[in-house]
């Protein structure tokens, strides 16, 4: 290794306690540390415990419960979250663009930030309730895209937008739940494709009291309501998208109920649910397709690891 200013050639001069190589000028004595990649930006955490820490959030272990298992900080383990989740974010939007698909299920699910909806006293658009809208393919197991947002027609005409984005110009059909914004933010977004649009509304009984707080209502009836285009009425569900809303409960902590592993801030939420969305499609191999929902549709070859 030459020096910059001098032009004197270097030798190795030992290691570091981490195990980087340093160099020693010959002729003015300097020594000086190999230079260095980093994948963590400013962090200095080792990238091989980063991974163990990423490989058992991705599994739905709490943060307390990594630091426990990896001895490493759980505030270091926010900041990895924070970091990794923005690079996913990217990643997806990056690399889920005009995707060819034949059935698309969209749903919500609901979360909260520091408190619930009813229980906040101050009026604060990142406290409370948070719902993460998900648009699933049913063949591919891909999520297509995602939105973390309020229940609100706003809210609802982003995630559209983004599945506008996501998904190739050709004909596909489209089934939601009852939710009213639907209606008009899937067909003014995705009506150019020549979607084929249906609405799946589920009536519910009357629960009993005190039965609705932890378990959900019992389904009486369904109600198929085609919206737009010609729906075949044998493709209409959201089962897929509701099973998939179970995977994400399963494998994210925060979405636990009853326990206090919520999230404290909404970018720290956004950021779990991107890097989940992630690992989702790039990095877990799906048990029905047997491969990564990427690699079922043709995005990448083979699956990537965390």
């Amino acid at each position: 290794m030459v020096l910059h200013n001098c032009k004197a050639n270097a030798q190795r001069h030992g290691k570091d306690r981490k195990g980087v190589q340093r160099f020693k000028y010959n002729e003015c004595g300097k020594t000086f540390s190999e230079e260095r990649t980093k994948p963590l930006d400013t962090m200095s955490l080792d990238p091989k415990k980063a991974i163990s820490v990423l490989n058992l959030l991705a599994e739905g272990v709490s943060i307390r419960a990594c630091e426990r298992l990896t001895d490493v900080n759980r505030n270091t383990i926010m900041s990895l979250i924070v970091l990794v989740g923005e690079r996913c974010e990217r990643i997806l939007e990056q690399r889920i663009q005009s995707v060819p698909v034949r059935d698309v299920q969209l749903d919500e699910v609901w979360a909260f930030v520091q408190c619930k909806e009813k229980t906040k006293t101050e009026d604060d658009p990142k406290r409370g309730d948070a719902y993460c809208f998900i648009a699933f393919e049913r063949h591919t197991k891909l999520v297509l895209t995602w939105h973390l947002g309020r229940r609100t027609t706003w809210d609802t005409f982003e995630f559209t937008e983004n599945l506008g984005r996501a998904t190739a110009d050709h004909t596909f059909q489209v089934t939601t739940d009852g939710f009213g914004p639907y209606r008009d933010c899937v067909v003014h977004s995705l009506g150019a494709k020549k979607i084929d649009f249906a609405q799946m509304i589920k009536v519910y009984v009357a629960s009993r009291e005190g039965e609705q707080k932890y378990s959900p209502a019992e389904v009486i009836n369904t109600e198929i309501v085609p919206v737009y285009g010609d729906p075949d009425p044998e493709r209409i569900c959201t089962s897929h998208v509701e099973r998939q809303n179970l995977t994400v409960r399963m494998q994210m902590r925060r979405l636990t109920r009853l326990t206090n592993g919520f999230s404290k801030k909404w970018e720290n939420l956004k950021a779990a649910y991107a890097f989940f969305f992630a690992h989702y499609n790039f990095c877990r191999v799906h048990s029905t397709i047997r491969m990564t929902p990427a690699m079922e549709a043709g995005l990448t070859g083979t699956h990537l690891d965390a």
